[in-house]
Order: structure tokens, then sequence, then C-alpha cells
């Protein structure tokens, strides 16, 4: 089967060619235009004035509704010191004086001599209060060193990092303006229909403050792209560069977070997905108040039903989660969950597929009770469930540098989530070994430069020994509070022990 690319939409090269295409096809359309006959032209004519200018059920125009929500669209740019090839790619002979010279090097900086700067991306983003709360995707900030918000009337701003999402691949930003901002606000994706109208506004090619419309063409889509796809398809076209802009539905409220297309070439061909808006809007939240997300985790591996397992495990019909393994010790062992149960439903929310519930128990909040209904060998029941954090959930020590201010363990630049079973396991530690698991590494930060890992595990601070991220967070700051340069941490990758010393990075 051939199966075309899903593509991230960070604009990676200027808008000429996109630019050329369209004067051609008018010059085109010109031609045909002036070799009509005269005859031809009044039928052509009466031809348009039979049909109408829209058809029914179309909006006669989004201008109204682009008017109020365009000002809270933003765009996002990057730049990464360390030339990792992420650079919108430019035409290598620009000619001196040429429009499209002067429109990359205004949107991205000169061009040095042989090509394009390295390492610099663009996308979209928008505003979510007053203020300066930015959401885009993650993957346009992805390994950035610098971030630059442009708002709509051209004020550049420069932005930090609160928090952000791989697994739902969102990020929140935050920009300091001498005024409060314009903001739009998360509207209800649960209620948008396969058809509804659509608004996409954004920064295609670096090109800021494009509006394009379509219908939703499906929901539910799952793209590969992570644990929780769920995403609207549309037919707004999008391209590179509207990578973290809103979708917009017919109020002007934020249903969707533009986030891929699907594409043989890189350019719009009628289908994009959006991150819904009931998925991105408690991670937002989350990443607003506390910088990371803590997601809901039960212990089990799953898998999809085919109807022979349907009918030998049971069932009149094909639905819900076979349960193919519980972790020992883990929420759904202590709840009496066995393999071979189905489960069907968790904390009231039906599981139609094996898709559904990773994202309802992720959506669960840590240490709730909530009750599971499963069917074992044909008998139904009900148990309860004490929610567990998910393995690797972001635990604070850290995100990026400078994002969580006044914060002395985010200058180190890590992430830490707590050493439990299931993450001993993941990692082939000991079932004894101690310690706080590195889930995530900011690039550049004094962490990375010291050769630290995701996966690695902090045994010790000093010569305190630490268990829970809050114990590294309570030493990180006593070492910073004493102003000493350094903090000295032992850690084990894979079996192998060693000390580094990790500087302070400015603040």
């Amino acid at each position: 089967m051939n199966v075309q690319p899903i593509r991230i939409l960070t604009a990676r090269r200027p808008p000429s060619a996109v630019i050329t295409r369209c004067a051609l096809a008018a010059a085109v359309a010109m031609t045909m235009a002036l070799s009509m006959t005269a005859p031809a032209v009044h039928a052509a004519a009466a031809a348009v004035q039979q049909h109408p200018a829209t058809m029914p059920g179309q909006p006669q125009s989004f201008a109204d509704l682009v008017e109020r929500v365009q000002p809270a669209v933003v765009n996002v740019s990057t730049l990464s010191k360390r030339g990792a090839g992420t650079a919108p790619a430019a035409p290598l002979n620009l000619p001196e004086g040429s429009p499209f010279r002067e429109f990359f090097e205004r949107r991205f900086g000169p061009l040095p001599e042989g090509g394009a700067p390295q390492a610099q991306g663009v996308g979209s983003g928008f505003i979510i209060d007053a203020q300066g709360h930015v959401v885009t995707s993650n993957h346009v900030i992805k390994d950035a060193d610098e971030i630059q918000v442009t708002l709509s009337d051209g004020t550049e701003l420069s932005a930090k990092v609160v928090g952000h999402d791989e697994k739902t691949d969102l990020a929140l930003l935050k920009v300091d303006a001498d005024k409060p901002l314009p903001f739009v606000g998360f509207g209800d994706s649960d209620r948008a229909r396969v058809g509804d109208w659509v608004v996409a506004v954004g920064s295609p090619f670096g090109l800021g403050g494009t509006v394009t419309a379509g219908i939703i063409s499906a929901r539910g889509r799952n793209i590969q792209s992570g644990p929780f796809d769920d995403f609207l398809q549309v037919d707004a076209p999008i391209n590179r560069g509207n990578s973290g802009g809103p979708l917009f539905d017919h109020s002007g409220q934020v249903i969707g977070v533009n986030a891929a297309i699907y594409s043989p070439s890189g350019g719009n061909v009628g289908i994009g997905f959006a991150v819904p808006a009931q998925l991105a809007a408690p991670v937002i939240e989350a990443l607003k108040s506390q910088g990371y997300v803590q997601r809901g985790w039960m212990g089990v591996n799953i898998q999809a039903l085919s109807p022979e397992l349907a009918a030998s495990f049971g069932l009149s019909e094909v639905k819900g989660a076979l349960v193919a393994a519980v972790l020992e010790d883990g929420p759904a062992a202590q709840a009496g969950i066995m393999v071979g149960d189905v489960i069907l439903r968790f904390d009231g929310k039906a599981v139609h597929s094996v898709r559904d519930l990773p994202r309802i128990v992720a959506s669960a909040k840590a240490g709730s009770h909530v009750p599971v209904e499963v069917v074992r060998t044909g008998t139904p029941m009900t148990l309860t469930l004490d929610v567990g954090k998910m393995p690797g959930s972001d635990e604070v020590a850290a995100t990026a540098p400078g994002t969580r201010g006044g914060d002395d363990a985010a200058r180190l630049g890590l992430a830490l989530a707590a050493l439990d079973d299931a993450t001993r396991a993941q990692l082939g530690l000991e079932a004894g070994v101690q310690g706080v698991v590195i889930t995530q590494v900011q690039p550049a930060s004094p962490a990375a430069r010291q050769g630290l890992r995701s996966g690695d595990v902090i045994l010790r601070i000093g010569t305190q020994a630490v268990s829970g991220p809050e114990q590294v967070i309570a030493a990180v700051h006593e070492a910073a509070q004493a102003r000493r340069e350094h903090v000295v941490i032992l850690v084990s990758r894979r079996g192998n022990e060693r000390f580094v010393a990790v500087p302070f990075a400015q603040s």
C-alpha cells in the first residue's frame, strides 16, 4: 500500500514557488478570457448569473468573524544556535534586489553566502488571555534557543516556554507586553459535526495573518503521532507554518489547534488535522497552572477485540478493550482487574474501542476513585479503581531554563519523575533501585552540557540520597541559597554510576 506522509506544519521555505504558481494561474485565466469571443463572454456571464453566489448553508462572508479573532493570532518564529538543520529552505540563487530575497530576509534575517540561515523555523499561535499566554504546537518550539512572537499589529515580543507536552504536541508560551492583549477562548469541539464550517488563521510559509476556510471532513482521526490521537480532519487549506494556529468555528471559538497535513508534496491537498479543543484545553490549563501535565494510569496492557475474541469472551458485539496483562501491584491489580477482562466503561465513559481507553484514563485525576465496568467470561461486573499517576509524567524539578521564574531547580534544565515499578521495568532497573528518573533534558541547558540524558536516574544530590522529585528540588534550592556554583549529582545510566557537577544557569 502506498502511504503518503503526514507532515508537520513548521514553515521551512519561502513562498516564492507558491506566489509564482498563483501568478501563473492568474496569467492563464487572463489569456483564456481575452481569447473568448464576444458571444462566448456573454454566455459565460449569463451562466454565472444563473447560479447563486453561495451554496445553501454557506456563509455570505467570514469577514466579521475574522475581524474579531485575527488580532489574537500570532506568528511564532524560533532560532536554534546549534544548527540542527531545521531551517526554512531558501533558494540558493536569489539575486540582490529580488523581491523574493527581500521577503525572505525581512522574515528570516540576512542570507549568508551559500544559502539560508540555519535552524530557524516559523509557526503560528494564538493568545488565550490578556496576560500574554500563547498556545502553539510543541514541534514549533522544540529545541529552540530563542522564541519570538509577532502580534497582528507587527509588535515583536520575546517568549518563554511555560510548559510543553509531547504526547499531544502542544506548548504554552508567555510574552510580556505593556498592555492587555487581545485573546480568544476554546470552544466545545465535541459539538462540532462533520460538514460544519471552520476557519483557519495562521502564518503559512511565514505569511502572517493568512485566513482560509473549509469544513470538518472527519472526526477521531488516528495519524499515529502519539498515544492520544483524536484529530479533527479539515479541508480548510493549511500549509507549513500553520502549525500551532487556531481552527475557529462559526462563532469565533477555537475548536482545534492545527497540527499536521497529509500530503505527498508538503503542500496543501485538502487534508489537514487539528488537535480538538476538548483534548487541548485541559492540557493547556495544566501547563498554565503547573508547567507540566499529570495523567492518570491504571497499569494494564490492552489489545483490540476481533469478532472471534469478542465471542469467546462472552460479548454480543465487538466493543471494549481486552486486558492482556496486569502490572503487579498497579492500580488495576489492586482493583481486582484480571487478564481476560474486557473493559467497557471507565469512570462512566464508554470504551468503544481499544483506542478510547488510554485517552479516558489519562484524563482521569490521579488519586481519584472511579468505577470500571468489565465483562469477565460473560459476566458483567463493576470494580472500583484508585487512579494512579502515569509513569514518566513530568514532575517539576524543571522544564526549560528560566521558564519557571525564580525556581532554582529550573536553572539546571531538567524534568523529573518519581521512580516506580513500571519505570524501573521500562528502564531495565532492578526492583530495589531508589532514585528519581530524568524524563527530559532541555537542549543547551547546563545539564545537557554535562551529558545528562532522558532515562538517567538521579541517586544522590551531594551526599543526600533522593527518592522523589521534591527532594531534588529542595536540595538544589539549598545549594542555590548557599551560593554554590555547582550541584553535584550521582547518576546511574544502565547500571553505571558516576558523579556529575552541574553548574547553575545564569538567571
